[in-house]
């Protein structure tokens, strides 16, 4: 058969729901958020515990057995809309009954988020919401490709100069920081040059407390050795998750175990004095701490709200995140819960705000993606409300737990704690290069869809985007079953899309991305029972060289068999009748051997795996009349071979049999 390239529509670029403009360098310290997506809005949240009015939840009743539901809906939104926190777990079949209700009348989106809700909150089996929530998401969920796969596809950038190997995976922070006890709670300065952290390095066997925090200093890329904040933020009790003001002259902190707390710990505050020594400690008071355990503060960026975990009695599961609002006396609020999107049944905990876009990190293992028992997510502020959180991917959250995340303000690196174990033993501090998936910027959207351009039928696979500008890696993924995909990326960047199968060529396309991109792909499936054959694959009379003009086309052979290394190939040349037929077979023989030196070479390959070999003029296509039948006759034809499929033959060229 002919080769028939892939071909590329895009089908528009909209404006997104999630869209982040990147502005110049001057612009970098205003807000930047994503625009409005769906809000979830229960302003009785902090007010009240429970919410119940018996007679118009009896005039819903009423209403739903008349199937009335277009006077239903209204009602039952009040009535949800006026929820307390309580009412999330008590009331869990309302949310479910609301979100079938906008499913039935044709409100998917607003369905989708109720049943997120209803997911999140239960307290009981409800399987059959989970198998009809997965069956609405199935065309939007993330299907990573497994991290060692990953790798694995990987490695072929290697070898091709246009790529850029993954820039590491996350690398411990070593002695100069870490211990033989746990670390963590890391926390960077805004400037990047300190890095602030727990450590139980002092804890005795008895007790396996005295939590202490440390700083380390960063010089020339290197950190110093860690060193104590020593007195008297530092104590006889527990001290450790600490934040730092803007300026480096405040520091909030918990402090756990102390006679002038409210509860097991509480969060405290702490002034840079003019010597340059700590002073001035201060309890945040019964405002901010409860009964209960309080700690893990970050600031927003304007630094005038304060975030925290806290495990008090009221919340909606095992620990959620709470935040307080510095007045104008400098006081801070009363400590109120974030709100059902981000907290769940579970367990939330070590907030992390990034110092200057609207995002807050933490860690959960109640959301519904989730690799581990604890994953890293992220969330936008927008409006006033908060966006659904993402998981921030497989390249930071693997099967263990990851905790206590933070980034430094250029987006660059992020640094958290890591057990393998569930139990939070020999917890260590790393670092890793900020993927993707982690961005506060990576908020644009490439979708689009992989179709056979002869039945038009959805094709996988699995698709890679490298991104050419900043190096930022990003997560490989399968194309759904109805060949979708998309990716949150960085605007105003390069991106070389990269869709890998056995089944046709590698698809490589390079996207210059300015908003969202909407992208139909259309390819042509290998016939492994027909041979390939290129048509600017013309020798110079008598000769075996390579042309300039091949190479496109061999690499495109090349890419294939990188990809693939369960695949094998055979290269048979062919010459027209005119000559002497001994001489066309040793010219076609080398030109055979030629492009098997060329795709070998290029590609770092076994030679093993291809079979090249010259057929003279013995295996003509047609008869030869005319000059066009004997240009079909001079041809190059390549037949890709499975494992299993493949006939034993002897190599020509010297190889062994296969």
């Amino acid at each position: 058969m002919l080769f028939s390239a892939y071909s590329f529509v895009t089908v528009g670029q909209i404006k997104s729901p999630l869209r982040i403009r990147q502005k110049a360098v001057a612009d970098s310290l205003r807000d930047r958020t994503p625009d409005a997506e769906l809000v979830l809005s229960f302003p009785n949240l902090n007010k009240v515990a429970f919410y119940q009015n018996p007679s118009k939840l009896s005039a819903i009743l009423k209403l739903e057995q008349k199937q009335n539901w277009a006077k239903v809906l209204p009602l039952l939104e009040e009535y949800v809309g006026n929820f307390g926190i309580d009412n999330f777990y008590r009331d869990t079949k309302l949310l479910w009954r609301l979100g079938q209700l906008y499913d039935k009348l044709g409100q998917r989106e607003k369905a989708i988020a109720y049943y997120r809700l209803v997911l999140k909150h239960h307290r009981t089996d409800i399987k059959r919401v989970q198998l009809y929530y997965d069956s609405l998401e199935q065309k939007k969920q993330d299907l990573y490709v497994p991290l060692k796969q990953y790798y694995e596809i990987v490695e072929y950038r290697k070898s091709v100069a246009t790529y850029k190997p993954p820039r590491g995976v996350y690398t411990n922070m070593g002695d100069a920081i870490n211990s033989k006890a746990e670390d963590y709670g890391p926390a960077v300065h805004t400037d990047s040059a300190l890095f602030i952290y727990t450590s139980r390095r002092k804890a005795t066997k008895a007790t396996g407390t005295d939590e202490d925090l440390y700083f380390s200093k960063n010089e020339n890329g290197f950190w110093h050795e860690g060193q104590s904040f020593g007195k008297p933020i530092n104590s006889i009790y527990n001290e450790g998750s600490a934040c730092l003001s803007r300026d480096g002259k405040t520091l909030y902190f918990a402090r756990c175990e102390s006679p002038d707390g409210y509860g097991n710990c509480d969060l405290y505050s702490a002034t840079k004095l003019s010597d340059g020594s700590w002073g001035q400690l201060k309890n945040l008071g019964s405002n901010v701490n409860s009964k209960s355990w309080d700690s893990q503060p970050t600031l927003s960026p304007k630094e005038d709200t304060l975030y925290f975990a806290s495990d008090r009695l009221g919340g909606f599961g095992l620990s959620d995140i709470y935040y307080t609002v510095k007045q104008k006396n400098g006081d801070w609020s009363s400590a109120k819960n974030l709100g059902p999107v981000v907290n769940t049944r579970e367990s939330e905990v070590s907030p992390y705000f990034h110092p200057l876009y609207q995002v807050l990190y933490f860690s959960s293992r109640g959301q519904l993606l989730n690799f581990g028992d604890f994953d890293i997510y992220k969330t936008y502020r927008v409006n006033g409300h908060w966006q659904e959180p993402r998981n921030v991917g497989p390249l930071v959250n693997g099967k263990g737990s990851e905790y206590y995340f933070t980034i430094d303000a250029v987006s660059k690196n992020l640094y958290y704690a890591r057990s393998e174990e569930k139990d939070m033993k020999n917890l260590d501090l790393f670092s890793f290069p900020l993927p993707m998936e982690a961005h506060p910027l990576a908020v644009t959207k490439l979708s689009g869809v992989l179709t056979d351009s002869i039945t038009n039928k959805p094709l996988n696979g699995i698709i890679s985007i490298i991104d050419m500008d900043n190096g930022i890696e990003v997560a490989s993924k399968y194309l759904r079953d109805d060949g979708s995909f998309d990716f949150d990326l960085i605007d105003n960047s390069r991106y070389m899309m990269l869709i890998q199968s056995p089944d046709f060529f590698s698809i490589e396309k390079e996207v210059d991305l300015k908003s969202d991109t909407v992208m139909k792909i259309m390819t042509t499936l290998i016939d492994y029972s027909i041979p390939l054959i290129f048509k600017n694959l013309e020798f110079d009379e008598g000769k075996a060289d390579i042309k300039k003009d091949m190479e496109s086309s061999l690499d495109r052979i090349v890419l294939f068999m990188v990809d693939h290394p369960e695949i094998n190939l055979s290269i048979e040349g062919h010459t027209d009748a005119s000559g002497d037929p001994d001489a066309n077979f040793e010219l076609s023989n080398w030109r055979a051997i030629s492009i098997k030196k060329y795709i070998v070479d290029k590609g770092k390959l076994d030679e093993r795996r291809i079979h090249a070999v010259g057929k003279g003029s013995s295996e003509p296509i047609k008869e030869e009349f005319t000059l066009e039948d004997r240009a079909v006759n001079r041809r190059v034809e390549f037949k890709l071979i499975k494992p299993g499929t493949g006939t034993s033959e002897t190599k020509s060229d010297g190889g062994e049999k296969w």
